[in-house]
């Protein structure tokens, strides 16, 4: 029977809408606040679905807790001319990762020296300094 009153109804909002879909669909809503016997019978086929939703919708944010948000915003800190500079600098430097190439972006902490690096280094610095100080005593 609710079937056949949908129906009805739906036949009755397209006559008086001379067969304008939108306005008909309008006038079928409209319809459904005045007259349960409406709406039940165009939601009962879906009521399964509509109950399975508000379910999983309570028992989702009873998992979720929602974070507080402030009455009101809260001003910067900085003067208004420097907002944003220090995010264009970081984008603009040489080593600015790229989209796509996180895994190869250079490491924020250089790597320690072997030792056999530095007793190089200290080696090639002693020559260097021993090479000018011949130059110094020669002229």
């Amino acid at each position: 029977m609710s079937r056949e009153y949908a129906e009805a109804r739906i036949k009755e909002a397209l006559k008086l809408s001379k067969g304008n879909p939108t306005k008909a669909r309008q006038r079928v809503m409209a319809w459904t606040f005045e007259d349960p016997k409406l709406l039940h019978a165009l939601a009962q086929p879906h009521l399964t679905g509509i109950v399975a939703h508000a379910i999983s919708r309570v028992v989702y944010k009873q998992d979720v807790i929602e974070p507080d948000v402030p009455e009101a915003a809260e001003g910067l800190d900085m003067p208004p001319e420097t907002f944003g500079k220090e995010i264009l600098a970081a984008l603009q430097g040489n080593d600015t990762v790229m989209f796509g190439q996180e895994s190869f972006a250079p490491s924020s902490r250089r790597p320690q020296a072997s030792k056999s690096h530095i007793d190089a280094l200290k080696h090639i610095a002693s020559k260097s300094r021993g090479v000018s100080d011949d130059k110094k005593t020669s002229e």
